[in-house]
């Protein structure tokens, strides 16, 4: 097949998006149908390999990633079908296209229920292979962007991320520079901060500037998935791993495949799992639950923390391999105090994002209100100043910083002081538990008794 034709047919093929930058293995015992698809694929996608047998096949897929799977149902001594349900026992996810001269009822029931995502009959056209393989491709891709969509709690602006680290102080123009410098590359990035200051925010910008910038963003907040789901989640696992599982499920690695994962609050990792995390940096492949095989991975990790991790290291809270492996690149995000030149930038952009989001007229900036700002310590950051203005877009008017809460009685008993004290810096901290212990020098589950003792909410208006 000469490239004049390989154009003439793409021409005529929709929505191949995603085939430029397709891993593709075929598997099939005929020679001159390996050397077909090689022909038809090979200048469309990124990289195609093609073996004869499940052996072959087998050694490939453990070794690196590929995106889809072509398999001939006829293999010498096994089925096609046979190999899929192994694979899929074993936690591999990754879409099958069954190719047969049989097309009976019987096999394409089999081929459904073992997991092949389309079903091809031989003799085939080159158009009808692309078009199977443009269909695979564009519904994994548009399966993931859903289940992250899904998972988002909040849209993010419009506006690009980098767009979004605010500020005309030195320290936030050496963070856009290094987030720039470090966005090409596929190296791990740590991310520290107090709650607040745009980790998140920071991440994204990582992403956007990389040159998978298409493929998958996926937020995960460590510190909210309960520890004894933590390695489903991340990991994904088989039918039957526990009690619960009914079917295989693939994890949030699976989901940010050629993009970035970002792990927020990092850590609130149990122990146990941030031995399963270093294994996976080191290794590049995940293990499904339940499952003996590793799967390859090919993603960009992102850690973010508001926590001292080198104390926690000492303390024997996380562990000094992981810190090590994470610490590649690290991006510190100074308070909002620190760098008091930033605070009139932030006002006036949440200012014309919250008055057009709320349509509200925006409130006149005065230079009073500007100065009370700067005066005031900020220790909820660019989060609490952003609910701040939209209080008073709501209100009409601006308040003083910190004067939202209901007037307090005066007491000199040492109980109700301690119990003010711990309340605000738990509302300071957005009901962020173990930030709120860290700032209060206590262990979380001090905190944890005393909430219980006052019948405090986390997320309570304080």
């Amino acid at each position: 097949m000469t490239h004049g034709s390989a154009a003439s047919d793409d021409a005529s093929i929709a929505g191949d998006s995603w085939l430029a930058t397709a891993q593709i293995l075929i598997v099939d015992d005929e020679l001159g149908m390996r050397n077909f698809l090689v022909r038809t694929l090979a200048p469309r996608c990124a990289r195609v390999e093609a073996v004869g047998d499940t052996v072959a096949a087998g050694r490939l897929i453990e070794a690196s990633h590929f995106d889809l799977i072509i398999l001939d149902n006829i293999l010498g001594g096994r089925t096609g079908l046979a190999w899929l349900a192994e694979l899929r026992c074993d936690g591999l996810f990754t879409d099958v296209i069954l190719i047969t001269a049989f097309a009976d009822l019987e096999t394409a029931i089999e081929a459904v229920r073992a997991g092949a995502a389309d079903f091809v009959l031989k003799p085939f056209r080159t158009k009808q292979i692309l078009n199977a393989v443009v269909r695979c491709l564009d519904r994994a891709a548009l399966r993931r962007e859903n289940f992250v969509l899904r998972r988002q709690l909040t849209v993010p602006a419009r506006t690009q991320a980098v767009e979004r680290i605010v500020g005309t102080s030195p320290q936030m123009a050496a963070v856009r520079d290094l987030v720039l410098r470090a966005a090409p590359t596929r190296s791990t990035v740590l991310i520290t901060g107090e709650s607040g200051t745009a980790k998140e925010i920071t991440a994204r910008a990582l992403h956007e500037q990389s040159p998978f910038a298409d493929r998958p963003f996926v937020p995960v907040n460590c510190g909210a998935i309960a520890a004894d789901i933590i390695e489903s989640e991340l990991f994904g696992h088989v039918k039957g791993a526990f009690t619960s599982a009914a079917s295989s499920r693939e994890g949030l690695f699976f989901y940010a495949q050629g993009g970035t994962l970002f792990l927020d609050e990092i850590a609130e990792l149990p122990l146990a799992m941030q031995a399963k995390l270093l294994r996976v940096i080191e290794d590049r492949k995940v293990r499904p639950v339940g499952s003996d095989r590793e799967i390859p991975i090919d993603v960009r990790l992102i850690a973010a923390t508001n926590a001292d991790l080198p104390e926690r290291v000492a303390d024997g809270r996380f562990r000094a391999d992981l810190f090590y492996r994470l610490d590649v690149v690290r991006i510190h995000l100074p308070p909002l105090r620190e760098r008091v030149e930033d605070i009139e930038p932030f006002t006036r952009m949440f200012m014309d994002q919250l008055s057009l989001q709320l349509a509200l007229p925006p409130l006149p900036i005065s230079m009073s209100v500007l100065q009370r700002f700067e005066a005031y310590p900020w220790p909820g950051n660019a989060r609490e100043l952003r609910n701040r203005i939209e209080r008073a877009l709501i209100l009409g008017t601006f308040d003083e910083p910190g004067s939202s809460a209901p007037a307090e009685p005066r007491t000199d008993d040492l109980a109700d002081v301690e119990k003010r004290h711990i309340l605000r810096v738990l509302a300071a901290c957005d009901g962020n538990r173990a930030e709120a212990a860290r700032r209060l020098g206590v262990s979380r589950k001090t905190l944890d008794r005393k909430c219980a003792e006052w019948n405090a909410e986390p997320s309570a208006d304080l």
